[in-house]
């Protein structure tokens, strides 16, 4: 897909799993399981899924995955192959070296979003990007350096720290509302506190990079919000705003997390929203 000045890649970088209630809260499991059935632990698998745009003068990423930084225990607890590193074997295949990545794009810190963001060296944390600027949210930064006791579990800190020790970090405020001519910023709060995520856009298409705002395709069911939201009823709001958007400007929605289907388009009913048209490749 070209939109703008860049050509769009959709990129896997790994997976992981997650107990099923916890990406569903409320929801029983009779329904969400019908879309994302559990294995015999209970959790669901959910894909690392990363959007790659390229034009003449830039590579920008967006997220990073899960990386390869875990332990033997973690590793059980979140189902995750270490068995080669599916990030830089994805961008290898479209004849990217990491060095050429010029901008990462990072909706926020949690584990599964910036995991591949830093690499160990001769046992020291390295970005993995090395000529490249990383952009977060300075809240959310901020946040992840001192989170609650509900979420201090998602945010590690070999994942970011290094990057701001290497001067490599760009910091973003709730003012920045684009980084480029086709990129737009939408800072959100429900799920963690200054997630952003972004609208690709030119005069004739728009694709929404939607972050953990829609994880899974089925969470465009407006009740369908994860237990790890830190306030759900915001992302309900953000989720409401959004896809009436998505919907009155037919944007594609392209899901960071869903195993089965990597973007769609939605619809509005009347008990809400719904997916549409389900797709894997532009």
């Amino acid at each position: 897909m070209k939109i703008g000045k860049y050509t769009l890649h959709i990129i896997e970088s790994g997976g992981l799993s997650l107990d099923g209630g916890a990406m569903f809260g409320i929801i029983p499991k009779p329904l969400w399981e019908k879309s994302n059935p559990a294995d015999e632990k209970n959790r669901v698998k959910l894909f690392t899924r990363n959007l790659l745009l390229i034009s003449d003068a830039k590579k920008v990423l967006i997220d990073t995955g899960m990386g390869l930084k875990w332990d033997e225990k973690s590793t059980e607890i979140y189902d995750i192959n270490l068995e080669r590193d599916e990030l830089v074997e994805s961008l290898s295949k479209l004849s990217i070296a990491p060095s050429e990545i010029t901008d990462v794009l990072l909706t926020h810190l949690h584990f599964d979003h910036t995991g591949g963001s830093t690499k160990l060296d001769n046992g020291k944390l390295i970005p993995t990007f090395p000529n490249a600027k990383y952009h977060v949210q300075k809240r959310n930064f901020d946040w992840a350096l001192n989170p609650s006791d509900k979420d201090k579990g998602s945010y590690i800190k070999d994942n970011f720290v290094p990057l701001a020790e290497f001067g490599v970090l760009n910091f973003l405020t709730e003012k920045d509302i684009s980084f480029d001519e086709e990129i737009e910023i939408l800072t959100i709060n429900g799920h963690t506190f200054g997630q952003q995520i972004f609208k690709i856009s030119d005069s004739t298409r728009t694709l929404l990079f939607s972050g953990d705002l829609l994880p899974f395709s089925s969470h465009i069911h407006l009740p369908y919000i994860m237990s790890y939201d830190l306030q759900p009823l915001v992302t309900l709001e953000e989720k409401k705003q959004i896809l009436a958007k998505a919907v009155e400007e037919s944007w594609i929605l392209c899901f960071e997390h869903d195993p089965f289907f990597a973007m769609a388009t939605v619809v509005r009913t009347k008990n809400g929203y719904n997916a549409h048209e389900k797709f894997n490749t532009f």
